[in-house]
C-alpha cells in the first residue's frame, strides 16, 4: 500500500509492455505495436522520446482519481491534453490498445470511460508518442486514424494545426478540469472567437473578442508554429497575427498557448536555462483587461456571481467582499457566498433593523447589472445613497457615482474593480458581535412558545387550563430569576477589571522604580509590581504617557470593553487607574518576556514553536476582530507587543488602545524608516479608513520574522538595497525559501509548511486592504484547512 502510495504522488503510475511485432517495419514510425498502462503498476512512464512529454495518469490536486493526460515532463503540473475531463478514473483503472484496434480506457470493473477512435472506424495497430507532445494512433500503414493534436481540451502547442470546426474550453479552474464556462472557437466563417457560453445546455452564448475581418473563408487555420508565432492562415498566407511579439527561441523557451478559466487566451513561454525564477510567462494575452469585457445580462460574468474581477501584476484575479467567502476554495471564479443570512425582510431580519446593519466601502468597483432601483438627483451623495439601501431591507448592494445610486439585489454578477470604474459599492452585511441579533432569535423562539401554549390553553378543560396556567407561571417565575442572576454573573465578570487608585499602584512598583521596568514603549512605561493585597502575584503596570484629550473620554468605556476580553492568547486586563491626570492600566505578568526578544536574540525558538507561536497570534486576532463581544481593532501588531509565558504560548498586550492612542500612533508610522514602512499598513499613510486589515498586514509582517528570524526594521536599517518583504518574496518567487532558513534544518526539512507561511504572509501583506484575507481565513490557512492560492506580487517596499 505504501508503494502505491508512492507512486501516486509521484505520477510513475503507469506499466508499459512493448512486444514488438516487426521492429524493421515499425521503427521509424510506429515503435509500439501493443501498449498497458494501469495505475496499478509501478516503475512506469511513457515518455517521448527527447523527453520533454508525458503521456500517462495525471492526479489532480485535491482529487483521488485520475486524468489520462499529456504533460511537460520537466513541469508535471502544467497539463496540456486529458482525456476524460468530466468522468475521472479511480485507482484500479487501466488503459489499452484493445484487439479491435482502439484506445480504451476502463474502470476497475472493466467498464470503458472512455474509447478513441470510434466505433467502426479503421483500426490502429500500433501508438506513439511525439516529440511536439501529439499522442497518435495509427493504421498499419502508418497513418494517423486519430491524435491529440485534433481532439485539443484548453491548450495547443508548436506544431498544432486547428482547422475549422474546432473548439478549445476552459477548465473550471486551474484545479477543477471539468469543462469551464469559455470557449475559443475556430468558425465555419473562418473567424476566431471567444465565447462565454452557459453549460449544460449551451443554449446562451455571448462574443467578447473576435477576429472578424475574415470573411466567409471556410478553409482557414489556426496555426502555432515551431517558432512561436500563432496566426490565422488562408492557404500558405497569413491573414490574422495573433502573437504580436516574439516569444522567444524554442531553443530556449517551452510554448504552449491555453484559454484559462478566466476565460483569457493567452500565449505563454517557459524558460529552458535553468534559471531560479523558472515559471510560465505570458507572451501575448486575449483579450487585455478580461474584467471589463462583460456586460451581459445573463450568467455570472468572469468570477461567478457575488465576487468581482480585479486585474493583479496583469492577471485576472477573482475576489470576494469582506464577510464573504469563496463558494469552492479551489475555484475563485465560481462565485461566492455570504457569511451571514440572506436579506429576508422579515420583522426580525438583521436587515430590517437599522442597529443590526452596517456597509462596507469600496472605491472603483460596481456590478453593472442586477438593479432594480435608480435614484439621482443634486441631492443623492454618498451618505444619502447609503441611508437609500439602509432604509430598503431589498437592497443588498448601492452603487454610487456623482449624483446616481443604483440599488442592487441578489445575486450580484458580472463584478469588476478598476480605476475606469469611477463608482463606489457600499455593501450591506450584518454588524459583527451586535448585542441585538442574538436576542432576536431568543424573542422568537419566546413567542413560538408562547402561541403554543396559548393553543394548548384554548383547546382543554378548563381544569387543565387552570393547572397549565400555575405552571407557566411558575416557569416564568423561574426564568426571569435565571435572567436576574445571569445579569448579577455578567455585571460581576465586567466589574473584575478593578478600578486601583494611584498611591496603590506606586506602592506595588516600588514608586515606578527604574529597576522594575519591563520595557518602554511608544504610549508608555510597563513596570513590574507586586500588590500587598496579593504578594505572590506579579503584575505589569502600564503608565500611559499621552492620553488624547478625545480619548480621556474613552478611557472607561475603552477599559471595560478589554475587560470583558477573554482567551489564551491575549493578555489580561486586571484593572486600572484613572485619578487626576495619572492613566494606568494593571496587566497579568507574563514571564518569558516578548517575542521580540526571543526571536532577535541569541537563542531562538525552534521552528515547531515558532509554527505554534504564529498560529497562537493569528487565533488571537481572529478573536479580536470576530469573536469578542465588540470588535477590537488593535493598530499596533508587532513582536514587542506580543509576550510569551511559561510554556512559550503567545499572549497579545496593548489591545484595544487604538481609540485612545489612535493620533499618536498615527504620528509614529508616518516616520518611515528607510527601507521599509515596519508593521504599518499603506493605509496610514493615505490617512485611508483604518479596518482591521491593517491588523493582517501588521501580522503578515511579524509572520515573516518569525520564519527568518530577522526584523523587518533592522534589515531595512543595514546595508541590503531591499526590504525584507522583498527579499523574501524574490526567494519566493525564485524557490529559494531555503534561504529564509538556512541555519535551521528543523525547518528546511520542512518545506512544504514553510512556502504555506510565506504565501499567507504575502497575501497579509498586500497593498490593497481588500485582497488581504480576514484573520479567520489566515487561521484556516496556517492550520491547513483552507488550501492558499498562489499569491500576487505586493507592492515594493523599497520604492514606497
Amino acid at each position: 500500500m505504501a508503494s502505491l502510495c508512492s507512486h501516486l504522488l509521484s505520477f510513475l503510475l503507469l506499466q508499459l509492455f512493448l512486444p514488438f511485432l516487426s521492429a524493421s517495419v515499425f521503427a521509424n514510425n510506429c515503435t509500439i505495436y501493443r501498449l498497458s498502462l494501469s495505475l496499478d503498476q509501478q516503475n512506469s512512464s511513457w515518455v517521448s522520446p527527447s523527453g520533454e512529454f508525458t503521456f500517462g495518469f495525471f492526479k489532480p490536486h485535491n482529487k483521488n482519481q485520475f486524468l489520462l493526460a499529456i504533460w511537460f515532463t520537466k513541469i508535471p503540473d502544467t497539463v496540456v491534453w486529458s482525456a476524460n475531463d468530466n468522468n475521472t478514473a479511480p485507482t484500479g483503472s487501466t488503459v489499452k490498445l484493445t484487439d479491435d484496434g482502439r484506445l480504451a480506457l476502463y474502470d476497475p470493473n472493466g467498464e470503458s470511460l472512455w474509447e478513441r477512435p470510434a466505433k467502426g472506424a479503421k483500426p490502429a495497430i500500433c501508438a506513439a508518442m511525439n516529440d511536439n507532445g501529439n499522442f497518435m494512433l495509427l493504421d498499419e500503414n502508418h497513418e494517423p486514424i486519430w491524435q491529440t493534436f485534433q481532439e485539443p481540451t484548453d491548450t495547443i502547442l508548436p506544431g498544432q494545426m486547428l482547422e475549422i470546426p474546432s473548439t478549445l474550453t476552459t477548465r473550471r479552474s486551474e484545479e477543477d478540469y471539468n469543462d469551464g464556462r469559455f470557449q475559443l472557437r475556430l468558425q465555419l466563417d473562418g473567424n476566431l472567437v471567444l465565447y462565454y457560453v452557459a453549460y449544460p445546455t449551451e443554449v446562451h452564448s455571448m462574443a467578447y473578442w473576435a477576429t472578424m475581418s475574415i470573411k466567409d473563408n471556410a478553409s482557414s487555420k489556426l496555426v502555432f508554429d515551431e517558432k512561436g508565432y500563432m496566426y490565422v492562415q488562408e492557404g500558405t498566407k497569413r491573414i490574422y497575427n495573433l502573437t504580436k511579439t516574439d516569444a522567444g527561441s524554442p531553443q530556449d523557451f517551452y510554448h504552449m498557448a491555453r484559454i484559462d478559466s478566466y476565460g483569457v487566451f493567452a500565449q505563454y513561454h517557459y524558460p529552458k536555462s535553468n534559471r531560479c525564477d523558472k515559471r510560465w510567462s505570458v507572451v501575448q494575452r486575449i483579450p487585455e483587461n478580461i474584467c471589463n469585457r462583460f456586460d451581459t445580462l445573463l450568467g455570472s460574468g468572469i468570477c461567478g456571481y457575488n465576487s468581482y474581477c480585479m486585474e493583479i501584476n496583469e492577471e485576472p484575479k477573482c475576489l470576494c467582499p469582506d464577510d464573504y467567502t469563496y463558494v469552492k476554495q479551489y475555484a475563485p471564479n465560481e462565485g461566492c457566498r455570504p457569511n451571514f443570512e440572506l436579506p429576508s425582510c422579515q420583522p426580525d431580519g438583521w436587515d430590517t433593523n437599522r442597529e443590526l446593519v452596517d456597509f462596507h466601502e469600496y472605491k472603483n468597483l460596481d456590478w453593472p447589472l442586477t438593479d432594480y432601483e435608480l435614484q439621482t438627483g443634486s441631492f443623492v451623495d454618498l451618505d444619502t445613497c447609503k441611508q437609500l439601501c439602509l432604509d430598503d431591507c431589498f437592497c443588498v448592494v448601492a452603487i454610487h457615482n456623482g449624483n446616481s445610486c443604483w440599488k442592487k439585489r441578489y445575486p450580484l454578477s458580472n463584478g469588476r474593480r478598476s480605476e475606469s470604474v469611477n463608482r463606489t459599492a457600499l455593501v450591506k452585511v450584518p454588524k459583527k458581535n451586535s448585542e441585538l441579533y442574538p436576542k432576536k432569535s431568543c424573542d422568537a423562539n419566546n413567542k413560538s412558545t408562547l402561541i403554543l401554549v396559548i393553543s394548548i390553553l384554548l383547546g382543554s378543560s378548563v381544569f387543565v387550563n387552570i393547572l397549565l396556567i400555575l405552571v407557566i407561571s411558575l416557569a416564568i417565575f423561574l426564568y426571569k430569576k435565571k435572567l436576574l442572576n445571569f445579569s448579577s454573573v455578567s455585571s460581576a465578570s465586567a466589574a473584575n477589571v478593578r478600578s486601583y487608585t494611584y498611591k496603590e499602584l506606586e506602592e506595588a512598583t516600588g514608586g515606578f522604580k527604574q529597576s522594575q521596568i519591563l520595557g518602554r514603549g511608544a504610549f508608555g512605561t510597563v513596570y513590574k509590581g507586586v500588590l500587598p493585597s496579593d504578594p505572590r502575584r506579579f503584575i505589569a503596570v502600564k503608565r500611559l504617557d499621552k492620553v488624547e484629550q478625545e480619548g480621556e473620554k474613552e478611557f472607561k468605556t475603552e477599559v471595560n470593553v478589554i475587560g470583558q476580553t477573554h482567551h489564551k492568547n491575549l493578555v489580561r486586563l486586571l484593572g486600572f487607574c484613572e485619578e487626576g491626570e495619572h492613566r494606568l492600566l494593571v496587566y497579568e505578568y507574563v514571564s518569558n518576556g516578548s517575542l521580540a526578544s526571543s526571536l532577535f536574540g541569541i537563542t531562538r525558538p525552534d521552528w515547531n514553536r515558532r509554527v505554534q507561536i504564529a498560529l497562537g497570534i493569528a487565533r488571537g486576532l481572529m478573536y479580536l476582530h470576530e469573536e469578542c463581544s465588540t470588535q477590537i481593532i488593535h493598530c499596533d501588531i508587532k513582536p514587542q507587543n506580543i509576550l510569551l509565558d511559561e510554556f512559550s504560548t503567545p499572549r497579545i498586550s496593548d489591545f484595544g488602545l487604538a481609540k485612545l492612542l489612535l493620533a499618536e500612533q498615527s504620528r509614529v508610522a508616518r516616520t518611515n524608516i528607510r527601507g521599509t514602512i515596519g508593521y504599518f499598513a499603506p493605509e496610514w499613510f493615505r490617512k485611508a479608513s483604518i479596518t482591521v486589515k491593517v491588523d493582517v498586514y501588521s501580522f503578515g509582517v511579524v509572520l515573516l520574522e518569525i520564519i527568518c528570524c530577522k526584523s523587518s526594521v533592522v534589515f531595512g536599517m543595514g546595508d541590503q538595497e531591499e526590504a525584507l518583504v522583498d527579499w523574501i518574496y524574490d526567494c519566493y518567487c525564485k524557490k529559494k525559501l531555503s534561504e529564509l532558513v538556512e541555519n535551521d534544518e528543523e525547518a528546511r526539512n520542512d518545506m512544504k509548511r514553510l512556502e504555506r507561511l510565506v504565501m499567507v504572509a504575502i497575501w497579509c501583506i498586500q497593498e490593497d486592504p481588500s485582497f488581504r484575507p480576514s484573520m479567520k481565513k489566515v487561521t484556516q490557512m496556517l492550520e491547513g484547512v483552507t488550501p492558499v492560492s498562489v499569491p500576487p506580487r505586493p507592492s515594493s517596499y523599497s520604492s514606497t
